[in-house]
């Protein structure tokens, strides 16, 4: 019988051609398999084929998306990996596999209060409080009793290129002569973030070089300063390596997760799993994340 054929993530790129942030991009989405082997991730032939028969068809233009309509299941809304490893701790005691929603923090809080999400991730920095997330879901979901359950806490702050030859340090830099940044979709936490700070600098987005120019996951903002589209970008400490660009750390975020208070069951299995020694084993492992939040109820109505 024929071994299985399966691939590296850099084989795949070569294959596609396309760049290794492409790729992971493309399995944190769920849009190619893939599995760990020891440290390294493989993609079977099969998977591989299967993706690039169903590209061939014809790509409407893409837009933001819609939360899953099977509500049997239950759906964790959020793009960081870690929500992933939320998934697969909760599917077992679910007897279900959650379904994934990755949009950002504002969206997916509008998405729960229209009762289409159960579990939301926000990661939403306030400038007149110097505080996370508590201000934006006490307005949003103001008719709705909820618990704010940190998940983990995060280093943000601005990717640059190797070297970082033009020597952005601070916010205010982003606005010099001469920078081009690349931003996230409203509704971001990482725009929430940069809109927020250039505030309370009291900079003008009409300053900012590129300011318009949206992309939708860390990931690809990450590549494309790494690709000479642009100078700088924000977003999260843990894609920097893998995009092979360098991080100015500007600031420890709160990842939290809102869960409504109607379904008691939920809330308690969501802070026994993110309290569990598996659970946190796996997170650590991971560059930029704290846990020492992690489990805690840090706001409730």
């Amino acid at each position: 019988m024929d071994k299985p054929v399966s691939y590296t993530i850099e084989e795949v790129a070569d294959r596609l051609r396309v760049s290794k942030l492409t790729i992971y991009d493309l399995i944190k989405k769920g849009e190619l398999p893939a599995y760990r082997v020891g440290r390294q991730m493989r993609i079977d032939d099969q998977d591989l084929e299967t993706y690039k028969n169903s590209s061939k068809t014809v790509q409407k233009p893409q837009k933001s998306q819609k939360p899953p309509l099977n509500r049997e299941q239950l759906v964790i809304s959020g793009q960081d990996m870690v929500l992933d490893f939320l998934g697969k701790h909760l599917e077992p005691k679910l007897g279900t596999s959650p379904l994934r929603w990755y949009t950002g923090s504002l969206n997916s809080l509008m998405a729960m209060y229209q009762g289409q999400c159960d579990i939301v991730s926000v990661h939403l920095f306030d400038g007149e409080s110097g505080t996370y997330n508590v201000p934006y879901v006490k307005r949003i979901l103001i008719s709705e009793p909820f618990a704010l359950i940190n998940l983990v806490c995060r280093t943000a702050g601005i990717y640059v290129k190797k070297g970082n030859p033009l020597g952005i340090k601070t916010w205010s830099d982003l606005a010099k002569p001469g920078i081009t940044i690349v931003n996230r979709e409203k509704g971001a936490g990482a725009r929430v973030l940069l809109d927020e700070q250039l505030r309370l600098a009291g900079l003008s987005r009409e300053y900012i070089s590129g300011y318009n120019t949206e992309y939708t996951s860390h990931f690809s903002i990450a590549s494309a300063v790494a690709g000479g589209q642009a100078d700088a970008g924000v977003g999260i400490e843990n894609v920097a390596k893998m995009a092979e660009v360098d991080f100015i750390p500007m600031i420890q975020e709160q990842y939290d997760l809102v869960v409504l208070k109607d379904n008691r069951n939920l809330l308690k299995l969501v802070r026994d799993t993110i309290t569990s020694h598996e659970f946190q084993t796996q997170v650590s492992q991971l560059k930029g994340y704290n846990l020492h939040l992690s489990g805690e109820i840090v706001y409730e109505t």
